[in-house]
This record gives structure tokens, sequence and C-alpha cells, in this order.
């Protein structure tokens, strides 16, 4: 005889994850269905824009701006510096979508809303993903205001997005990482960089849940694993770009250091100045690889 008890617990267990497999697509569905309403023209690229770098969206010839309030199920960015919208317009003659201001794990949201947003502009269809972020430089090479290119990632220390009932619609159960920034992508930003002089750093990211800035030790550790620079966001974002097929390029400013013996005092606002100041040479970098796409 078949144990009824277990067998009944499965099909509730079955159930449930396919509820909120259903549940996870009805919402971004729903997001992208009424973004499409108000827009034109689909995107090709996707940017991210991490704190202080809001005024890269003066270089967009703007044709709808979406308040993340209006759309369905989408998360409110509440960190100083993040304008909490959806941008969409023209750059460097191709159409993108931009997010300024994104959503981290400190602010309380799960691993799964912080990345609705990359799922949803997969969904109206962009080939390619930028972020940018403003990181903590454990490299002593490095300075206040250089940008380094992200080759690698170490993901240890935040929530995976992908935990949980695989969505079979958004991609494969496990997918590979071994590239989870392009290789010609990077290639691309450093000869732009090279070209136009600038000193561009290439570097492993890890990151962390926030929103304290790392101890001294903590960030003696990240350096010892193994990591240049260190943040409170993009690893997510990444992971569920990924999962998706979507071609990945990563860029931090390093707007503070933490591996030197000095007394450093970190503050938001000085995160904020020193990436308002790298702003210009990021701009021109993305502004230069969207006109390649």
């Amino acid at each position: 005889m078949i144990p009824i008890q277990p067998c009944f617990n499965y099909l509730i267990f079955v159930r449930s994850n396919l509820r909120i497999e259903l549940y996870m697509m009805t919402k971004i569905n729903e997001a992208t269905a009424y973004i499409k309403s108000i827009i034109s023209t689909a995107p090709e690229a996707g940017i991210v824009l991490g704190s202080g770098l809001g005024s890269f969206t003066q270089e967009i010839t703007i044709e709808n701006e979406i308040p993340y309030t209006a759309i369905p199920h989408f998360p409110v960015s509440t960190v100083k510096g993040h304008s909490g919208k959806l941008i969409f317009g023209e750059l460097s003659g191709k159409k993108v979508v931009v997010m300024a201001g994104r959503f981290h794990f400190y602010e309380g949201y799960d691993a799964q809303e912080i990345v609705f947003p990359i799922r949803v502009m997969k969904m109206l269809g962009i080939k390619q993903l930028m972020l940018s972020n403003a990181a903590g430089g454990t490299n002593p090479n490095f300075k206040v205001g250089d940008l380094m290119i992200i080759t690698d990632h170490i993901s240890q220390f935040q929530v995976n997005p992908l935990i949980g009932k695989n969505i079979d619609e958004l991609g494969t159960r496990f997918p590979d990482m071994s590239e989870p920034y392009k290789k010609d992508l990077i290639n691309q930003a450093k000869a732009i960089g090279d070209a136009a002089g600038y000193d561009l750093k290439k570097g492993v990211y890890i990151g962390v849940t926030g929103p304290t800035f790392e101890t001294r030790a903590e960030y003696h550790m990240v350096h010892v694993l193994g990591a240049d620079a260190v943040g409170m966001s993009t690893v997510q974002e990444a992971i569920a770009a990924v999962h998706m097929g979507i071609p990945v390029f990563a860029i931090s400013v390093i707007t503070d250091l933490g591996i030197r013996d000095v007394e450093n005092v970190i503050t938001h606002e000085e995160v904020l100045q020193a990436a308002k100041e790298a702003e210009p040479k990021l701009t021109h970098i993305f502004k230069e690889m969207i006109a390649q796409l």
C-alpha cells in the first residue's frame, strides 16, 4: 500500500511551486503589457544606473518616462541618488531603456523583486544589458574615481535570485556562469577607453548585502577572497540576465578605498560625489558601446 500522506504532501508541494511560477510570470507579463501600451518602439539595450550616475540620462533623447510607482508590481527605489523611473529613448542612434534607480536587498526587497525589472526588460526586447555601480576598491593599485570593468563576480553573500521553482519560460534550471560578463563586450569597452586615453581597470566584483559600508576586516577578507571591488548590487541582476540569455556588461566606479591602513570614514555623500566626477568617462563608454550594437 502506498502511504497517502506523503503523496498528498508531494502534490501540495508541486501545486504550490506551480502557483508561484505562474504568479511570477503573470506579474512580469502584466508589467510588460503596461509598459508596451505606452512606448512605441522596443528597446535594443537596457541600462541600469548606479548611485550618483543619474546625470547620464541627459545624453538620451527621451521619448517616455515611466515612474516605478505607475508600473504594476514594480518595486520603488528608496535610496538617495536613485530617481526611480524607467526612461525610454534614443542614445547613439539606438533605442534604449534606462533604469534611473535600482533596487537592493538592504531596502527590504527579496531577490525576486530585485531582478524583476531585468526580467521585464527582457520581455520588452532588450538584446544587451549594461550595468553600472558605485563600489569600494580593495585592490591597492586602485584610486578613488577609477573605472573598473567587471570581468567576473563572487556571489557568496547575496541570495541567488534563481532559488526556488525554475521559471522555464525565462531560462534553464542550471545556467552556466563561466562567462557572466561577455568577453567581447569587455574588450570593446577597453578599446573605447584606450582610444579616449582612460586608464580603465579590470577586476572581480563581490556583492554583499549592505547597507553598512564594510569594516576594515571585511575589506581585507574581500581582498583575500580575490575581489578587486565590493558593492551592494549588480550580482543578482547579472545572474537573472544570464539565466535569460542576455549578454551582460558591467562597470564599477571606485568611490572609496578600504584596503589601505589609513583613517578613512566613508559617507554616502562622498560616494555620490566620486561617482558624479567619474560619470563623464562612463557616459562616453556607454554611448560608444551602444553605437556599436
